[in-house]
């Protein structure tokens, strides 16, 4: 105990030296002055050096540091998954789909992000839950994969038309700005998969490329409450939208010189009442190079056209009424890509199409424990190839999903739903159609 005591002791009084000796610095130069032993030129020389070096010091302690720009945030989806009925049904958005189901890690999201300048930022998302095929012809689960990596460029000053920090270039891998749930984040997002007819198209929803976007100073506040509300919003993609990639999806290098571009254009609005609507279309064009199984000359291959370069293209739409309490959103697109013939022979162009209706209440209650309940209701369907599997096999997807996300607190969500599946198993040839009964549930921490 006395040892303590002497150690506060001693803490105290270096203080307090510390503290008489700054005073004393602070005032020598007046004392000196008062006594006349300096001329009142050295005396303002004095202080002004004085001055000078308290500036420094408090300009240095003002600096940020290289920590101080940085900030780590991030989410985690814990799952457990039962097949009631046929349990040969499988999901290539969900994993956990399939026999033997039990508990798994969906998310398990770090996003690192910050402001290097007043007009340069940085974004690197890793994603800790991927899988990979294992050895024994099951999966290996929880390795690191990349999933975003890119740098913002805003325009620091006022240019041309455009005000300051409206338009910026996005360079390096990102989402592309196809499609309403494709931009918006798992983390927000009510169904547990984003719809087979939206993902198709650019599935992992990223690539690597840039992208120009415009996004008004009003628009921006807009969206950024769109999120921060809790309304499900997509953030900020840009208003208007246009950008160049390489087309072969997330985390696979291109294979041809072919490039892909989107349009992109959404608009959201606050009515006079309050209520927020969005509204948008999006497009893109390029040249696909499909996969198939290696050894050419298997009677299992299809032959391919063009060495396998097919023209990949597709329009879409969206609308979205934020639930305020009553909630309805709606995406649809079309277009033409590359996919396996009925015979299994050739793979080769053919029409897509497919989409999602979904309906949703928000009821906020803002009690401890209960934030909010979010029960919701989507029906969507797709036909056509899914060009990122091996052989880009013919897809069809009708699929019923009833749900309810409980809203803990900002920091936890549980989720549990129903779904009555009807698909392709697009894992395994000779790709059959799957129908059962999906039952799953999501602990979902934010922090």
């Amino acid at each position: 105990m006395k040892k303590w005591w002497f150690a506060v002791a001693v803490c105290v009084f270096g203080l307090g030296l510390i503290f008489q000796a700054n005073q004393a610095h602070a005032n020598v130069e007046d004392l000196l002055y008062e006594k006349g032993q300096i001329t009142k030129e050295e005396w303002l020389k004095l202080k002004a050096e004085h001055e000078r070096d308290d500036a420094i010091v408090a300009d240095r302690a003002s600096i940020k540091k290289w920590f101080d720009k940085i900030s780590i945030r991030g989410y985690v989806q814990a799952r457990y998954t039962y097949l009631p009925g046929d349990k040969s049904i499988r999901s290539e958005y969900d994993n956990t789909i399939r026999d033997n189901t039990g508990f798994a890690f969906r998310r398990v999201r770090l996003v690192f992000s910050g402001d290097v300048t007043d007009w340069l930022s940085f974004y690197i998302q890793p994603e800790f839950s991927g899988t990979v095929p294992g050895t024994t012809g099951d999966q290996s689960n929880h390795f690191v994969q990349l999933r975003d990596a890119y740098a913002d460029i805003f325009m620091p000053v006022p240019f041309l038309f455009f005000e300051e920090k409206e338009l910026r270039v996005r360079v390096g891998q990102s989402k592309v700005p196809f499609g309403f749930a494709n931009l918006q984040s798992s983390q927000n997002r009510l169904a547990f998969d984003r719809d087979d007819g939206l993902n198709s198209a650019v599935n992992g929803e990223r690539d690597l490329g840039f992208f120009l976007y415009y996004t008004p100073k009003e628009t921006r506040k807009l969206f950024k409450k769109l999120v921060e509300s809790g309304l499900k919003g997509s953030g900020d993609y840009g208003m208007l939208g246009v950008g160049v990639y390489n087309g072969q999806t997330l985390n696979v290098s291109e294979r041809n010189d072919n490039k892909h571009v989107v349009l992109h254009a959404t608009y959201p609005m606050e009515l006079p009442y309050g209520q927020i609507i969005q509204f948008g279309v999006d497009a893109y064009r390029g040249t696909f190079n499909v996969g198939t199984p290696s050894g050419t000359g298997l009677a299992a291959t299809p032959t391919v056209e063009n060495n396998g370069n097919i023209l990949d293209e597709r329009v879409g739409v969206h609308f979205v009424l934020y639930p305020q309490p009553i909630g309805f959103q709606a995406e649809w697109n079309w277009g033409n890509g590359p996919q396996l013939n009925a015979t299994r022979t050739r793979i080769e162009e053919g029409d897509v199409q497919g989409g999602y209706v979904q309906g949703m209440y928000k009821w906020d209650v803002n009690k401890p424990w209960l934030t909010s309940l979010i029960p919701y209701v989507r029906y969507q369907e797709y036909s056509g190839g899914k060009k990122h599997r091996t052989n880009s096999p013919f897809n069809v997807v009708r699929e019923w999903e009833v749900g309810m996300e409980w809203q803990i607190a900002k920091a936890l969500e549980f989720t549990i739903a129903y779904a009555r599946s009807r698909r392709t198993d697009t894992q395994t040839a000779p790709y059959n159609i799957r129908e059962g009964d999906i039952v799953r549930t999501q602990l979902q921490y934010n922090f």
